[in-house]
């Protein structure tokens, strides 16, 4: 079956250990996350656009993914420079943890829009859109976290209008986040942050 059982507690740092190289966290200065609650799993460069030193890009979304795959296939695909996808963050099912692949004054290529892709912040949950199950408590909190803190960077209103699902970006042929996303939550949670 090519799903995972969801791990909590001090099962995810026993199979954070087992991870091969390709998909653990890399050391970083303190503060090159642009999120204090991230670990950096960077990207291939390949897979995203540089800013080139250009000020701050104009933000005015967020969009929202489920990534149809498990946490550490989502980073394993953002590292290899063939598959040409990148998103700004993963967020991890069973305790929430948050990984940045791209920072936010790079163009990660999430949203397959490119005028999307330039004006957004991508954030992708492990999971699947017909399994609810992966939108746990610690994943959406950790997530809205996350979202509310992006907001706040970059001067966004914390509403639909601005955090949007991937199936909201034109052109899309994505479905995610799917029907058992729960949108009431979650922009309540970004609210309360």
């Amino acid at each position: 079956m090519r799903r995972r059982r969801i791990l909590h507690g001090g099962a995810l740092a026993a199979v954070s250990a087992l991870l091969p190289a390709s998909v653990r966290a890399e050391s970083v200065p303190a503060g090159a996350t642009d999120h204090p609650e991230a670990r950096w799993y960077p990207a291939s460069a390949s897979n995203r656009t540089a800013s080139k030193g250009i000020s701050p890009r104009p933000v005015d979304l967020v969009v929202i993914h489920v990534a149809q795959q498990s946490f550490s296939q989502t980073v394993g695909i953002f590292r290899n420079p063939a598959k040409k996808v990148s998103a700004h963050y993963v967020v991890r099912s069973g305790d929430g943890f948050v990984a940045q692949c791209v920072r936010e004054d790079d163009i990660a290529w999430h949203a397959g829009n490119w005028d999307y892709n330039t004006r957004s912040i991508g954030i992708e949950h492990e999971g699947w859109i017909d399994e609810p199950e992966y939108f746990t408590r610690s994943m959406y909190e950790r997530s809205a976290r996350l979202t509310a803190g992006i907001c706040d960077r970059h001067g966004l209103r914390k509403d639909r209008a601005h955090i949007i699902g991937h199936h909201e970006v034109p052109g899309s042929d994505h479905t995610d986040p799917g029907d058992a996303w729960d949108w009431d939550r979650y922009i309540g949670l970004v609210n309360l942050v």
